[in-house]
């Protein structure tokens, strides 16, 4: 048997793993966990911990649920792929699936937890939120671990865990990581959860409900008012007619639900690995109220469920991190899925970051890529005539 490599194998006092990031991709080479995952783990396998089914928030690929399976957890996050990742890496370790519980961010847990590990997530908005819906599922005796990078760590974390939770006691650093051990104090009174939240967009008479890890939570980014300034308008005549359209990354679903506006006779998909993202945009399309409009909601990896040569017009704010990780790799995944999705003379617009040079990138995939907007920071591409 081939030894994997050293940045796929987790050694940990009592357990050993094969971990990968989902989906997996040969050209991948950031690890399935970091050392606040390893500095925590190696904390909890030495205690004697209850003997009972913690809840495990924000665990980006599986690598806290699979040292701690046998303790049956549940596993609390946003992220559509994080729960991919999970059951993938449980599988590729012989691990039983059946005794890790995935359970969405839309869906608060129940019940009372005698222990609770927790990563910071990189949106400090859904940390509050998460602390929020946590504290009913805490007994006086709970214990409660929040594990991080120290540079993710800002002071606000340790405000919010004494404002909501309770008193802390900090580990010292290792590897630039660190835990965070939480008492809950039952006396506290944190006050009333603010999310979701919601700000006014008056193009479309709608108050936009945003989930605390939507994108551009509070007000809408430049980057997407530049887009929504040059949508593709509705053809003039009933040929050649934009019938299928998917907001890919659809965040709050303002994009998708501008262009069903547009082009009244079109199918839209929305698509996001975001269950919060999913869940706002389907709130606010109904807020809509658009009548006689199919519409479909789907928590996804990008395109890939999609079969080819089905869209016109593929509309797109791809991130550029994963996570804490920043790179431009999803982008990419998004833009080759796009290729094979499109029909033929379908178009796939984006709207990036200049510095990002999406109009040479999206050249691998599209023999043409048109500048439609710009300004000092973003622009608005058109590529079309797909190569797949």
């Amino acid at each position: 048997m081939t030894k994997q490599p050293l940045d796929r194998h987790l050694s940990l006092s009592s357990t050993e793993l094969d971990l990968w990031r989902f989906p997996y991709s040969s050209q991948d080479q950031l690890r399935a966990w970091d050392a606040a995952d390893e500095l925590v783990l190696d904390h909890l396998l030495a205690l004697s911990a209850p003997n009972a089914s913690p809840l495990i928030v924000n665990d980006g690929f599986g690598a806290l649920c699979a040292a701690l399976q046998a303790y049956q957890p549940i596993s609390w996050s946003d992220s559509w792929l994080a729960h991919q990742g999970l059951q993938a890496n449980l599988q590729n370790n012989h691990l039983p699936v059946e005794h890790v519980t995935c359970l969405p961010s839309t869906t608060s847990p129940t019940g009372k937890f005698p222990w609770v590990v927790m990563k910071v997530p990189k949106n400090l908005a859904l940390f509050e939120d998460q602390l929020l819906r946590i504290r009913p599922c805490l007994a006086p005796d709970s214990r409660i671990w929040v594990a991080g990078m120290t540079k993710t760590m800002p002071r606000s974390v340790w405000q919010k865990l004494e404002r909501i939770i309770g008193p802390t006691h900090t580990s010292p650093a290792r590897k630039k990581a660190r835990y965070v051990e939480v008492t809950f104090d039952s006396t506290l009174e944190p006050g009333d959860n603010p999310y979701p939240t919601a700000w006014h967009f008056d193009p479309l008479g709608l108050d936009m409900i945003n989930h605390a890890n939507v994108f551009s939570r509070e007000r809408l980014d430049i980057g997407t008012r530049l887009l929504l300034q040059h949508m593709p308008k509705a053809c003039d005549t009933a040929t050649n007619c934009v019938k299928d359209i998917i907001d890919l990354g659809c965040g709050n679903g303002i994009v998708g639900i501008l262009a069903a506006q547009q082009h009244p006779g079109a199918r839209l998909r929305f698509i996001d690995e975001s269950y919060m993202a999913i869940a706002s945009a389907r709130a606010n399309f109904e807020q809509r109220s658009l009548p006689k409009r199919t519409a479909h909601f789907i928590v996804a990896n990008g395109l890939y469920d999609c079969g080819a040569q089905q869209a016109d017009l593929i509309l797109c704010n791809p991130p550029f991190h994963a996570g804490h990780a920043v790179g431009d790799a999803s982008a990419m995944a998004m833009f080759g899925e796009a290729a094979r999705v499109l029909k033929v003379e379908g178009e796939l617009w984006v709207v990036g970051n200049r510095h990002l040079d999406y109009h040479i990138k999206l050249k691998r995939w599209f023999k043409r890529v048109e500048l439609v907007a710009s300004n000092s920071k973003f622009v608005v591409l058109k590529a079309t005539s797909p190569t797949l």
